[in-house]
């Protein structure tokens, strides 16, 4: 009976820090678990997946990188998704929100609402140097509708991608075309902007994923692009490889950020966050081999090179695209799913801020929703300038790790490497500490099985220990 009473009042407790008038609570629900499901799938499905996913196996040894990247998913990611699912539907708020409810119910610091700030902090940061990213796209589909990639060679290709970083207000338009985007979907609400687009936007690009694999497999070298995502050759393995490994899988599901803690907010009672989790890495993993599958047949069968880095997008790809028969259909397919993809992901984490704002201003989430995207396309411009007017500025270069990096690649690292782990680190210790075992069995509905004392072992041991172990041995690495 005690026990019973006990579970009661954290009940009540979480309800009142829910409705609180500090948190303006107010409910809202995807209309349908599909809905969640795709919403959260896009989340994790995004330029992470598509493009950083492809350039960083290219530069860390294919399948070596890989596998560890796959290991990270299955072990690490996929119970954090679930841990995240689990904050944002029993808090029933944004990631601050939920953090702030769900330890007051348990008799915690409020102080926890922080660690909702770090994961707020991480999607905004992320979108500010990701719609960047996004607006070079936005730039390439209209070349490549008109054939400016017919016939393009290496260093005529290279040539045209610095053009578009150095033309400051090109890349300020393409930054803030990508931003309205954005702001237009988020602005909607959950079910009227987030869900609707989802529902189209998910299955129109894994079916032209599909067809671009499909033509790679006909036209491309898929043998060695085969050999080179799937035969590990571990002697290019080192501690930093790791460290981009765990990065990258956390990055590409988003792990440590706010976007899945804010969906979770809107699931339903009834829905099964185990299923839910799994469908999400799931479909994140199929998104990352199809892109390596579409991608490296093609870059191997125009002898171009994996591992040229960020450019592996904008520059070796169209040389490719400007060669093959179909080129420009194919290349404007591709560039329309990398699109895709970036809108899928930067809706959640924008949805993420938003759903904050509201709750603190109590304002209406068109406001906020113009706030938000307008501060992130704000702090966005370091990113653009990074490429022209401010490409000799790198403030952190007495860093040996940073030597030589502008803005757009410290915060790229500083989130992806450090930001996105130190979420993740504290997340895994609120679900496995914080909260209690009666919580966390009630929303995930397992019991006390074999399944969740494995996941509960990984939220309270496993995971936090390898996230410091890995984060440490990139320290001494540096």
């Amino acid at each position: 009976m005690h026990i019973i009473e006990e579970h009661k009042n954290k009940n009540t407790k979480l309800q009142q820090a829910r409705e609180s008038r500090d948190l303006n609570y107010k409910k809202v629900e995807f209309a349908s678990r599909w809905g969640f499901i795709l919403a959260a799938m896009g989340s994790a499905v995004g330029l992470g997946n598509i493009w950083r996913f492809t350039f960083m196996a290219g530069e860390n040894g294919g399948g070596a990188f890989i596998f560890f990247y796959f290991l990270f998913i299955v072990f690490f990611g996929m119970p954090c998704v679930m841990a995240m699912i689990v904050i944002g539907r029993r808090g029933g708020r944004s990631p601050a929100g939920s953090t702030q409810a769900l330890a007051v119910a348990e008799g915690k610091s409020p102080n926890w609402k922080y660690l909702g700030w770090v994961a707020i902090l991480v999607a905004f940061l992320a979108l500010t140097f990701f719609s960047v990213v996004a607006g070079w796209v936005l730039a390439y589909i209209p070349m490549s509708l008109s054939g400016a990639f017919e016939g393009i060679t290496g260093e005529q290709s290279n040539q045209l991608f610095a053009d578009v970083q150095s033309n400051v207000f090109g890349m300020m338009f393409w930054h803030g075309v990508f931003m309205t985007l954005t702001m237009f979907v988020v602005s909607r609400g959950i079910q009227g902007g987030v869900e609707k687009t989802v529902k189209v936007m998910m299955p129109a690009l894994f079916i032209s994923l599909l067809i671009l694999v499909i033509y790679a497999a006909l036209t491309g070298n898929f043998s060695e692009a085969f050999t080179f995502m799937f035969r590990p050759d571990f002697s290019k393995v080192d501690s930093n490889v790791i460290l981009l490994a765990l990065g990258q899988a956390f990055f590409s599901l988003s792990v440590g950020g706010g976007g899945i803690i804010a969906y979770g907010a809107y699931l339903d009672r009834e829905a099964s966050i185990p299923k839910a989790a799994l469908s999400i890495a799931g479909a994140n993993v199929s998104v990352d081999m199809l892109a390596g599958m579409a991608i490296f047949p093609i870059v191997f069968a125009y002898s171009l090179e994996p591992a040229s880095g960020p450019g592996l997008l904008f520059v070796t790809l169209p040389v490719a695209f400007g060669q093959m028969p179909g080129g420009i259909i194919i290349g404007t397919l591709f560039l329309l799913l990398v699109l895709f993809a970036a809108i899928s992901t930067s809706i959640s984490m924008m949805e993420s801020v938003v759903s904050r704002l509201i709750e603190r201003e109590g304002a209406k989430r068109l406001h906020m929703t113009l706030l938000a995207g307008g501060m992130a396309w704000l702090i966005g411009l370091g990113s653009v300038f990074s490429h022209n007017i401010w490409s000799d500025f790198t403030p952190l270069g007495f860093i040996d790790a940073l030597e030589g990096a502008t803005i757009f690649r410290i915060i790229d690292f500083f989130v992806v490497n450090n930001l996105i782990l130190f979420s993740a680190f504290f997340i895994t210790l609120f679900v496995g500490w914080v909260m209690s075992e009666e919580a966390t069995k009630e929303e995930l509905g397992m019991g006390n099985n074999q399944a969740y004392r494995s996941w509960r072992f990984v939220m309270r041991y496993l995971a936090p220990v390898a996230i410091a172990l890995i984060s440490l041995m990139s320290i001494i690495a540096y």
